[in-house]
């Protein structure tokens, strides 16, 4: 089952993708982890993207779809996958589906986890105070204002995009841990059923 966990930052995408790791055997692709990867392995990919984030550019998007590409084919991922911070617009959507078509292989699903973005920012100074090894940097009030106009702008479209292919399951990501895992669980085999139904 290949996936896409969509939300703001703070909505639990990292919390529940690791519940799905678990429960259906699935791989979670970090985009920022595949390019710190590619880049210490010094694959050619690696090598590319390495130059443009040392002069402090902007990855573009063919090398992160490359980078996706190559992983996917690793044979951990055989059971499918969920990605995590890829696509961030449209174009990488697009992107993303020709790559995937090209090896035989599509999304099966879409799920948006829905949040109150007035409670964010006191679940995300929650987590800062309970990560071990102290706070990401950017789990901050601030940081998160800006990190939520960025997806306001350029990753909610991705819902209307998803919700438009049929693909889109929308989740209430207010709920507890174990509920929202739950939902999700009943949203993918309703995705299940629509693919193989």
């Amino acid at each position: 089952m290949n996936l896409i966990l969509l939300g703001p930052p703070g909505a639990g995408k990292g919390t529940q993708a690791q519940r799905l790791l678990a429960s259906r055997g699935l791989i979670q692709l970090s985009t920022g982890d595949m390019l710190r990867a590619a880049v210490a392995a010094g694959t050619e990919v690696g090598l590319r993207a390495s130059g443009l984030m040392a002069r402090g550019e902007l990855v573009p998007d063919e090398v992160v779809v490359q980078i996706v590409s190559e992983r996917i084919d690793m044979p951990d991922a055989k059971h499918g996958f969920i990605l995590d911070g890829f696509p961030r617009t449209e174009a990488q959507a697009e992107a993303l589906d020709a790559m995937l078509a090209s090896k035989g292989q599509s999304l099966d699903a879409v799920v948006e986890l829905k949040v109150d973005e007035s409670i964010l920012a006191a679940r995300v100074e929650k987590r800062a105070g309970e990560t071990v090894g102290g706070p990401r940097p950017d789990d901050n009030a601030e940081a998160l204002k800006k990190r939520l106009a960025v997806y306001r702008e350029q990753t909610a479209p991705l819902v209307e995009h998803y919700r438009r292919k049929g693909l889109l399951r929308t989740v209430d990501g207010m709920q507890s841990v174990d509920e929202v895992a739950h939902n999700i669980e009943i949203a993918l085999e309703q995705a299940l059923v629509r693919t193989t139904g």
